[in-house]
């Protein structure tokens, strides 16, 4: 017996000491496991779903190929960045080959020095600094490589000035390699310029001593720059630094010879520039999630910084101390010159010229009145929104399923993106105590009897907090310097736009509020836009122009959310029309600042040649030449500037409307589909809908 009681302790403390252990193991898992069913259904956002009634949403029907289908016009046009030019060792052995018809074109692509000559030698070393944010390094990077191969330069990988662990990040990620992949970076460009991580012993000792010379590259710097004032130098000292302020450093419009540099932009910004590998890994998350409830989504990019409403003058959009920091804002940049305007500016006239961002409000309006639903699931983009959350709440009452990073991922894996970083709170400079304050301490502690008066608390350092109230303006006419802490959020935001970029790249569809940053230059919904026109043009992308959807929105102002059957099908034209239209916009106004913003017909296609005959374009030996030069799409018709006119004002004649007789007029209704006011916008007839039906097809084909 007592041999049994004896045996029943040593089971019971054998099952307290595996319950333990399964208790340790559950903790560990649920501390430091990232994609597990338990946390994917208590940390992240649920997306709600309402069925529709009477409605065909399946991928077949009318209404989906309309909302979420490809753009036919653009189906012709794929990613083609691969040189055309002939390596040099090739050269005589290919044109023994070729007939007379074909070698114009022949001729045309080994023009200028090839690939291999310009990786046989080097006239010295490029070290480059960017300043600036995601979109400015992004558009930077992209220049210095091309410099780099036009200086026939091997190419240091460049230093990001807002990664450098000077700014409190974590230490174990280098300036570049905080960001990107430098081993991609360096293997995907090695056919066309010389990629290092470091410069040489001795020259790293130069740059030290400042002995190297450095240039401050103006933005959109043309060819000739570089050749008449930085290859003299890098010749003489075999080395130079370039400091890139203001998001480019060469013109983005090259001379037609210099078409082979264009397609090697593009090289660089959509293949050779990949997000290191936990960056991408929670993208991708991210946009796993997104698509897990097996519906399409919109990405929306506001585009409503600070620097923007500045530049442009649109502070009186907001009605709060927002307005104060904006004109703050505005006259910093009066001041150094890169606002040439007053101070005081009528914003309400900005906004009427489009020259201000669409509030979110206004976007949803516009998503809303072209028939998305209200379950549509949208993600919104930015690493930083003006005006806090408060400005999407409008959007948020008008779409249910409004998301952002931070609705879809849990702390500890953005947390995870920053590495090992030191506590701040611990490492702030504290000055020793004065001599006079230590003897006030000793006179106040031996001091006459108790009860005595207490002694003043010590002094806090004034902190602002820079994502809330902004608390300097009503302190200060001087904006205060950046703590460590902002200069590391700084960084932080790279990372956080990054996943950004990635989700709205592989959007089903994506809208801008704003395609200009706070210097008049494109800005991050323009590098997403060129993206995606790069890599998958029929993907829908909206370009709305926002002085006619000023206008639309001011015409039934009084009547906002119950708008009638003209309204919505003017909305509707618009929209669609920016689709294929707003390449025409994107590509005057856009790509004269940045190509990567609109990199066709370069990186797309070959455009026609009016001056060579049909039979030449067509002959045998001619498509041969171009297959193996790696050109095997051709531009459609439509983008030759003869056949846009025509088929603009062919256009003009058409209903450009692609409506859906199943779909409510109204902008806001119930789940049964009725309109709350009772009446109002009512479904289009069928001779409406005939005219769409005839338009869609007539789209598919080749203009």
């Amino acid at each position: 017996m007592v041999f049994f009681k004896s045996r029943m302790k040593w089971v019971g403390l054998v099952g307290l000491f595996l319950s333990a252990i399964s208790l340790f193991v559950h903790f560990l898992l649920a501390r430091f496991t990232f994609g597990g069913i338990s946390e994917y259904q208590s940390t992240i956002t649920i997306f709600s779903r309402r069925p529709s009634i009477g409605q065909d949403f399946s991928t077949t029907s009318r209404l989906y190929k309309r909302l979420w289908g490809p753009v036919r016009r653009l189906e012709s046009l794929h990613p083609d960045a691969n040189p055309r030019k002939f390596y040099a060792e090739n050269y005589a052995a290919t044109k023994l080959m070729l007939t007379a018809s074909s070698m114009i074109y022949f001729e045309l692509f080994t023009h200028g020095i090839s690939l291999s000559e310009s990786t046989s030698h080097s006239n010295g070393f490029i070290f480059v600094r960017i300043q600036g944010g995601f979109h400015e390094i992004r558009n930077s990077i992209s220049d210095v490589v091309v410099v780099a191969r036009f200086l026939n330069a091997s190419l240091v990988i460049p230093e990001i000035l807002s990664t450098t662990s000077s700014k409190g990040i974590s230490s174990q990620f280098k300036s570049f390699a905080y960001l990107y992949d430098e081993d991609q970076f360096m293997a995907t460009l090695a056919k066309d310029i010389i990629v290092v991580k470091t410069l040489p012993r001795h020259l790293k000792g130069e740059r030290r001593k400042k002995n190297i010379p450095v240039f401050k590259v103006p933005f959109a710097a043309s060819p000739s720059y570089y050749q008449r004032h930085v290859l003299p130098i890098l010749k003489r000292h075999f080395v130079v630094e370039l400091v890139v302020s203001e998001g480019g450093c060469l013109q983005a419009i090259l001379p037609p010879e210099l078409e082979e540099y264009q397609r090697l932009r593009c090289r660089v910004a959509f293949h050779a520039l990949q997000f290191r590998q936990e960056v991408q890994e929670l993208a991708n998350k991210i946009l796993h999630r997104l698509r897990d409830p097996g519906l399409p989504f919109i990405a929306f990019d506001p585009g409503m910084t600070r620097e923007a409403l500045a530049y442009y003058g649109c502070a009186e959009l907001f009605q709060d101390v927002h307005t104060e920091l904006i004109q703050h804002k505005r006259a910093w940049m009066i001041k150094r010159g890169i606002v040439k305007g007053k101070l005081s500016v009528n914003s309400a006239n900005k906004r009427l010229n489009g020259s201000c961002p669409l509030m979110p409000e206004e976007v949803g309006i516009l998503l809303r009145a072209y028939g998305y639903s209200w379950d549509t699931i949208i993600y919104v983009s930015g690493g930083e929104i003006f005006g806090g959350q408060r400005t999407l709440i409008p959007l948020r009452g008008i779409f249910e399923n409004v998301v952002d990073r931070t609705a879809l991922s849990t702390p500890w894996e953005i947390t995870r993106l920053y590495g090992r970083e030191t506590k701040l709170e611990d490492s702030y400079h504290r000055n020793p105590p004065s001599g006079e304050e230590e003897m006030k301490v000793d006179a106040w502690k031996t001091a006459g009897p108790r009860p005595r008066p207490l002694p003043p608390p010590p002094a806090r350092p004034k902190s602002y907090n820079i994502e809330g109230w902004w608390g300097w303006v009503a302190e200060s006419d001087n904006e205060p310097e950046s703590t460590v802490m902002e200069l590391r959020t700084n960084a932080h935001k790279l990372l956080w736009e990054a996943i950004d970029y990635v989700i709205c790249v592989e959007a089903d569809v994506f809208i801008t509020g704003f395609d200009h940053d706070g210097k008049g230059h494109p800005n991050f919904a323009s590098l997403v836009t060129g993206h995606r026109l790069y890599q998958s043009a029929a993907l829908k992308t909206y370009r709305p122009d926002r002085k006619k959807v000023v206008k639309l929105l001011e015409d039934i102002r009084g009547h906002l959310y119950h708008a009638n059957r003209t309204w919505l099908t003017s909305v509707r034209k618009h929209l669609t029309k920016t689709l294929a239209d707003g390449l025409l916009q994107a590509s005057r106004k856009s790509k004269s600042k940045s190509f990567i913003s609109h990199p066709v017909p370069e990186c797309s296609c070959l455009k026609h040649d009016s001056s060579q005959t049909t039979t030449q374009v067509s002959s045998p030996m001619t498509l041969q030449v171009l297959s193996a030069l790696g050109v095997v799409h051709r531009c459609p018709g439509w983008m030759d500037s003869n056949l846009t006119l025509h088929f603009k004002d062919k256009e003009n004649e058409e209903d450009f409307d692609e409506d859906d007789s199943t779909l409510p007029g109204g902008l806001f209704f119930t789940q049964d589909g009725r309109n709350h006011d009772g009446g109002g916008a009512g479904e289009l007839n069928n001779k409406e809908e005939a005219q769409l039906e005839d338009q869609d097809e007539l789209e598919g084909g080749e203009r």
